[in-house]
């Protein structure tokens, strides 16, 4: 059985939408840290973005665990023109285009930016190939909310509506299993 554990990085505490800006995370909840790393397995594969509140989230929680270089194909969605703007900057600037892209993922993206099918596309060739690599071990992936979300939509088999709908918040994680061909959610934005 195969077992990826999606982690969300730390929070940067940023009110901006934030995509492919490398912004640092918030490493100082060392008792949150603690709590993350004692509930994830040991020994296991930790990979994670190359983005640094991701990579240096997977740092703090690597102990006893093998670290793979990070991958730029675990970074968030690349919301181009958009990265940096605030939510309602946004709606203002591309009222109907931001609507679509959030009320429709799939193939609307953002001025210079990439789609959701894009961004969904690219994360799952990467850990595809990981689980390929490290078959039947445990898997740590350090990344994005919407990475994490692009890979509850696609190993459930459930609309990007319905994986848009799940809460993830930085420093959880969500449990996906594999038994033969079949994923299923054992946890979901868990905080230990």
């Amino acid at each position: 059985m195969t077992s990826l554990y999606l982690v969300r990085h730390a929070p940067t505490h940023a009110k901006a939408m934030t995509g492919w800006r490398d912004i640092p995370a918030d490493l100082s909840d060392i008792g949150a840290l603690r709590r993350m790393a004692a509930y994830l397995p040991a020994p296991a594969v930790v990979a994670s973005s190359d983005l640094q509140r991701a990579s240096a989230t997977a740092n703090a929680l690597s102990a006893h665990r093998t670290r793979l270089a990070p991958d730029p194909a675990f970074r968030e969605i690349d919301f181009g023109a958009w990265d940096g703007l605030h939510w309602t900057d946004i709606a203002a600037r591309d009222p109907d285009l931001s609507r679509l892209f959030w009320e429709s993922p799939g193939d609307h993206r953002a001025p210079g930016g990439e789609s959701w099918n894009q961004a969904a596309d690219r994360a799952t060739m990467a850990l595809d190939a990981l689980v390929r690599l490290h078959p039947a071990q445990d898997l740590i992936l350090v990344t994005h909310m919407g990475i994490i979300l692009t890979q509850l939509q696609r190993r459930l088999g459930i609309p990007a509506t319905t994986a848009l709908s799940h809460r993830i918040d930085p420093l959880s994680v969500t449990v996906l299993q594999r038994k033969g061909a079949e994923w299923r959610a054992k946890a979901i934005n868990h905080r230990p």
